[in-house]
């Protein structure tokens, strides 16, 4: 684990989605502000992100965004958030969401977390500390049938091929939403999104539809493998159910040199045995 000369990069964290797949639950309340282990969905996010030293936060919203604006403004002081609005949020999808945070991240280096997710903050550490340009975080497991984003890799583990109808026999895991895009492809990202938002036929594609078309272009994207690590996506009732069993704790904030010093702890104790 690196721990010197970090810098890390900006968090886009998209949340504009209903949920309604969880209706009555998210009728009057936004997915992302439902609690898993007594912390609110969106609060675990942040935190993992603070954990990992990143304190420059874009939001995108849509679904009742002013509760969701109310709860970080009231939760979060100090930390710097720029807030998105999708305001096509019931025609739309994550690439859109992601197409309106292009001023806000500029040319920097930028992760895009979905904020139905619900991550062990180790994955977003091992993402961050990675040297790779454009990583996309996978799980071996967890990979079925169905609406989930799959991937395909060749013998170097760079990505070949990406999406929901990718052939289960191919692929090697699922995408769980967490990726590092770099302040090189962050650009050509953001525009190869807009060219796809103009046609009507593309405004309910996925972030990873634009990813997909970039590597076409030579553009390589990477894997990161966190089978092992907890990490559960919220689509359903009972899918909440499964995160309430894995994260049974508030979260807290844990910085940089406090991980550090758990680490080096961890490593120096004696074995039990």
């Amino acid at each position: 684990m690196k721990y010197e000369s970090y810098r890390p990069p900006i968090a886009v964290i998209l949340a504009a989605g209903i949920g309604s797949q969880m209706s009555p639950l998210t009728d009057d309340c936004p997915k992302c502000l439902l609690a898993v282990g007594g912390s609110v969905i969106l609060e675990r996010t942040i935190r993992n992100c603070l954990s990992c030293g990143i304190s420059q936060i874009v939001l995108v919203l849509g679904h009742r965004s002013d509760q969701v604006k109310q709860f970080v403004d009231k939760t979060f002081r100090g930390i710097r958030v720029t807030y998105v609005i999708n305001d096509q949020y019931r025609d739309t999808n994550s690439g859109y969401s992601l197409m309106l945070a292009a001023s806000a991240v500029g040319t920097a280096d930028f992760v895009k977390i979905d904020a139905d997710v619900v991550f062990d903050t180790q994955i977003l550490r091992r993402l961050t500390d990675s040297d790779l340009p454009n990583v996309l975080c996978i799980d071996r497991n967890a990979v079925r049938a169905g609406d989930e984003v799959k991937i395909v890799t060749d013998d170097q583990m760079r990505v070949v091929k990406i999406g929901k109808s990718v052939d289960l026999k191919t692929a090697i895991g699922r995408s769980i939403g967490i990726d590092k895009i770099s302040a090189v492809t962050g650009p050509l990202l953001f525009a190869e999104l807009g060219r796809m938002m103009e046609d009507a036929l593309h405004v309910r594609d996925d972030c990873e539809a634009a990813y997909e078309r970039l590597i076409d272009k030579g553009i390589p994207f990477h894997t990161l493998d966190v089978t092992g690590l907890n990490c559960t996506e919220i689509d359903t009732a009972e899918d909440l159910a499964a995160a309430n069993s894995l994260f049974r704790s508030p979260i807290t904030t844990v910085s940089r040199g406090q991980q550090r010093a758990l680490d080096e702890a961890a490593e120096t104790e004696p074995n039990s045995t």
